[in-house]
């Protein structure tokens, strides 16, 4: 038998879409399950032992339609049996209908529904502590009536090489391991998920009084100045525990430095994901127009917290999804302020 699962999307989107592919080993141990997405997302699906063969979905496809047609043709002779689109655009679904598939799976859209002979209904709720995104992904799954029981969790793969060069990196620049270290997602993919510059220098300096702990920081190299304003405007003794010159090279070179981490702190985005799915403790703070419950996923309390303004002022949202509110996100996040969330943020830094 042969599977393709379709995720052409963002990190965060891949990551949580990997774990169909886990489920479907499971179910058809036999099986040849491909996955495909785009090349930059790679690392986080790398050495999964359920993905036979990666597929990348390229820029040229979309550039050329003479390119995009020469691939769905390639697609069309592996003679996949089953084909799963989580993408659910006109791209994928274009390989759907291509594919040739005797079974063909999809989220439910009225203007595709045609082209799958098996489609699931997309829900905002979450169904259990995976968070609404990965419960959706799962449902994916109904069609083929798995006879076994589910894993709804994300996982990566690190090699004990890779863990072992994290650790290198962090004694070579003098990181004290008897003092707690946290990973800061300081900043967003984009300006909209990306809490304001004051309000998380405010949050590092709480944390850095209440723990003396060390922090590192999750950022692109076009992110720097950005990520020296915010240092900037903190008290002395957090720009001193503040390691901004360690700049993982790669998303494996993160995944491997976050590994030695008391826990990761910041925005919601891949990075929180990506810490979610090697077991290290996450504390979210997420836009003001995200659907908390979409990704919320494995909160307890505990290990994984999540912060979110209609936690606080439900009031502002008039009852409807934070995602209508998208266009006012910044105005809202001048209502998020961090003493809102500093209990919270306090219990979780002490506990991890």
């Amino acid at each position: 038998m042969k599977i393709l699962v379709i995720q052409q999307k963002m990190i965060g989107d891949v990551l949580a879409s990997s774990i169909i592919c886990n489920n479907l080993k499971k179910m058809y141990p036999d099986a040849n399950v491909d996955y495909m997405v785009y090349k930059h997302t790679i690392p986080v699906i790398e050495n999964n032992p359920n993905i036979n063969e990666i597929l990348i979905f390229e820029e040229k496809y979309r550039q050329s339609k003479w390119d995009f047609f020469k691939f769905l043709l390639q697609i069309r002779k592996r003679k996949y049996d089953i084909v799963i689109d989580v993408y659910g655009k006109i791209e994928s679904n274009l390989m759907v209908l291509f594919s040739g598939a005797d079974k063909k799976i999809g989220l439910y859209k009225k203007r595709s529904s045609f082209l799958f002979t098996d489609t699931v209904i997309e829900n905002y709720s979450a169904t259990s502590e995976a968070g609404a995104a990965i419960d959706n992904r799962l449902n994916l799954l109904s069609p083929l009536q798995p006879k076994i029981a589910l894993d709804n969790k994300p996982k990566i793969f690190l090699t004990e090489k890779e863990i072992q060069n994290g650790k290198e990196v962090l004694l070579q620049n003098n990181i004290d391991f008897s003092k707690k270290i946290f990973m800061i997602s300081i900043v967003g993919s984009e300006v909209k998920k990306t809490y304001p510059k004051e309000y998380m220098a405010k949050v590092l300096d709480f944390i850095v009084a209440k723990t003396d702990a060390t922090l590192l920081f999750n950022y692109i190299p076009k992110q720097y100045d950005t990520v020296k304003e915010i240092v900037a405007l903190c008290t002395p003794s957090t720009q001193n525990n503040s390691k901004i010159e360690i700049v993982p090279g790669s998303i494996r070179d993160f995944l491997s430095i976050t590994y030695h981490c008391n826990a990761l702190i910041g925005n919601e985005g891949g990075a929180v994901n990506m810490a979610k799915a090697i077991d290290i403790p996450t504390f979210t703070i997420f836009s003001t127009w995200i659907i908390k419950e979409a990704w919320n996923s494995f909160e307890n309390s505990a290990t994984n917290v999540s912060v979110h303004l209609q936690d606080f002022k439900p009031e502002i949202y008039k009852g409807k999804y934070a995602f209508e509110f998208k266009n006012e996100a910044l105005r809202f996040y001048q209502e998020f302020t961090p003493d809102l969330f500093e209990d919270q943020l306090l219990q979780f830094i002490q506990n991890n």
